[in-house]
């Protein structure tokens, strides 16, 4: 499958499960991403486990300037007060429109399960056609336990409340996937 192929079957997938995906071109476009939905969704805060100094530093930059608050870590402390989750997937699986996180980190199951708003970015070229692509990195993974990996396929959802789907309930009420374009030279 092309590139193009991929992002596409990963947009029509992962919007099937009410996931919103869009492309941007650059870090700077996820975090102005964030900032603004956090923005639009009344919201004051945002957490942001495992960015890069650089990024951090911009991010709250934009943040200072909106009137938002990033929440440092240990999130175990802010746990009933995150609102935006930003976080990289490490892969995403087009045919099922899933995000793949290496979830070791603590604060990083945190931000993806206690946030009402989870974005997430992965560059176009972790992208796989379906889950059987991710198998090597899966056995690899598996050589060094303790391990956990997160697939996420959408907000969370549930309907075994009286068969009443129900979302939100169990994880973020919504899920934003960036798709990141590289510069191919």
């Amino acid at each position: 499958m092309t590139h193009n192929k991929l992002i596409d079957c990963m947009k029509e997938k992962a919007g099937l499960v009410q996931a919103v995906v869009s492309t941007v071109s650059s870090m700077e476009d996820v975090l102005r991403y964030a900032v603004d939905l956090t923005l639009q969704r009344n919201s004051k805060t945002i957490v942001v486990p495992g960015l890069d100094p650089q990024s951090l530093q911009e991010l709250e930059a934009l943040c200072s300037d909106a009137g938002l608050t990033v929440l440092q870590p240990p999130f175990r402390a802010h746990q009933s007060q995150i609102d935006t989750a930003l976080t990289g997937a490490d892969w995403a699986i087009a045919e099922t429109g899933t995000l793949v996180l290496d979830s070791g980190s603590e604060d990083l199951r945190i931000a993806t399960m206690l946030s009402e708003t989870h974005i997430a970015w992965i560059p176009a070229s972790r992208i796989l056609p379906d889950a059987t692509a991710l198998s090597a990195y899966l056995v690899e993974k598996m050589k060094t336990p303790p391990g956990y990996m997160s697939f996420i396929t959408g907000a969370s959802r549930t309907a075994d409340i009286e068969r009443v789907l129900a979302i939100g309930v169990h994880g973020p009420q919504e899920l934003h996937i960036l798709v990141m374009e590289e510069n191919p030279s």
